[in-house]
């Protein structure tokens, strides 16, 4: 008999701990040898994780229990913490059959899968499925709690590209190993002699994944998904091709700053490096970076980050209405060195960003002022990226060359999500996550 959802915080704490202890007790005892040490770890010390798992299974401890013992084994099979390009075989980057790119109407990002590209073979099977594992753990680090939404793209696609176990698969990793993660998955364009295999999917999903599952026409799929982020061949705008290398994933792009769009992102570094750095000092001058000007909104939340303090902590506001386009970010050094900081987005021809790229010093703090620009409105697919890094006493002139060459591993990520402009005098948010 299923056991009752959770009234209230209490309840899931209780639920957490036990699923913990239970995990130790029950799992943990049967061997060290069993799971990844890093994923016990996690599942140990993360209670969103825990919790997605008890959420994905209805609160049924006994159900989590066994999930997370699949998942985990499955990790640790596949290596998953220790997938990378380098240990992917290159050509399956260089087909194109599987890759992000884009968003949805909620905002979530596109998991695409070319089937026209696919072709069963029994000899690199095992290295699809790892290809797969290595684009939903690099976003899952990337988004930690973002859902995805999956696009099987069944253009020019036969029975000859069908892999019913590759697909078993591909449903099995929203099932089992990453539990929320599905937000909903999109087929397109099915050819009519592929239903009867379609059907058998379907009751691969189960109940909880079961509503999650949408056939749509070319028409239809304009439902959940805007033109900007279509292909030509399904009534879409979007000019994306893939290519291999770089990974397709990153959308984010230098912003507009005062005098427009930049030719490069190192001329933007470097010019806006003397600039900015000077509009910080003169602040007080400016009705773009005044915190007391009424045309920015005021963060009223601060999170405390290793690097840097970032006000607001969780929600940058903006309004439809012309006196709520601008927001302010601010940024204060809690660290004994110079901080540099650069903002990025995905729609720079949407937002206005000041400063975009400077410099902080030891315990000061920068105002970052974001405005719509023009016309435009706030969009769930936007996303803003809030990078920081130590300098290490190198002088804000080397931003540009800086950011070429500091370790990835020493940037502290923010990732931004916004929701769509509402009516005059109320507001949308911009979620801030931290990773890094």
């Amino acid at each position: 008999m299923a056991q009752s959802e959770p009234n209230d915080e209490q309840d899931l704490a209780k639920k957490i701990e036990e699923t913990r202890q239970r995990f130790k007790n029950e799992l943990l005892q049967e061997s060290t040898e069993k799971y990844d040490q890093r994923d016990v770890e996690r599942l140990l010390n993360d209670d969103a994780l825990v919790e997605g798992y008890l959420q994905w299974r209805q609160q049924v401890v006994d159900d989590a229990l066994k999930m997370i013992d699949d998942s985990l084994q499955w990790r640790k099979e596949f290596g998953v913490n220790d997938l990378s390009e380098s240990t992917i075989p290159r050509w399956m980057f260089e087909t194109g059959a599987v890759f992000l790119h884009g968003y949805d109407k909620e905002g979530n990002k596109l998991f695409w899968f070319k089937v026209k590209l696919h072709i069963k073979d029994a000899k690199t099977a095992l290295d699809k499925k790892k290809y797969v594992a290595f684009w939903l753990e690099r976003y899952a680090k990337k988004e930690p709690g973002m859902p995805l939404t999956v696009v099987f793209d069944m253009a020019e696609s036969g029975i000859s590209n069908i892999d019913m176990d590759f697909v078993k698969y591909v449903v099995n990793c929203f099932k089992v190993y990453y539990p929320k993660f599905l937000s909903k998955m999109v087929i397109v364009d099915m050819p009519w002699i592929m239903n009867a295999a379609w059907k058998i999917v379907k009751s691969w999903l189960g109940p909880e994944a079961i509503s999650k599952l949408k056939f749509a026409s070319k028409a239809e799929v304009l439902n959940y998904i805007d033109p900007e982020y279509l292909p030509p061949h399904m009534g879409g705008t979007d000019p994306f091709k893939y290519s291999y290398p770089p990974l397709p994933d990153d959308d984010f792009q230098t912003p507009i700053y005062d005098n427009g769009p930049s030719i490069t992102e190192d001329e933007t570094e470097s010019k806006e490096a003397e600039q900015e750095s000077k509009d910080t000092l003169e602040s007080s001058f400016s009705s773009d970076v005044v915190p007391k000007s009424k045309k920015v909104r005021k963060p009223l939340t601060t999170f405390k980050g290793p690097l840097m303090d970032v006000s607001p902590a969780e929600e940058l506001s903006f309004g439809s209405g012309e006196t709520e386009r601008k927001c302010l970010i601010v940024l204060t050094n809690v660290t004994k060195n110079v901080v540099a900081f650069k903002v990025r987005t995905t729609a720079p021809e949407k937002y206005r960003v000041k400063p975009s790229s400077s410099s902080c010093e030891p315990g000061a703090s920068v105002d970052i002022v974001v405005s719509l620009h023009g016309g435009f409105q706030a969009s769930p697919q936007d996303r803003f990226l809030v990078m920081a890094a130590e300098m290490d006493g190198a002088g804000s002139q080397e931003l540009a060359q800086f950011w070429k060459e500091v370790p990835k591993n020493k940037i502290m990520e923010h990732r931004c999500v916004t929701m769509k402009s509402l009516p005059p005098n109320s507001f949308v948010s911009i979620i801030i996550s931290l990773t890094g």
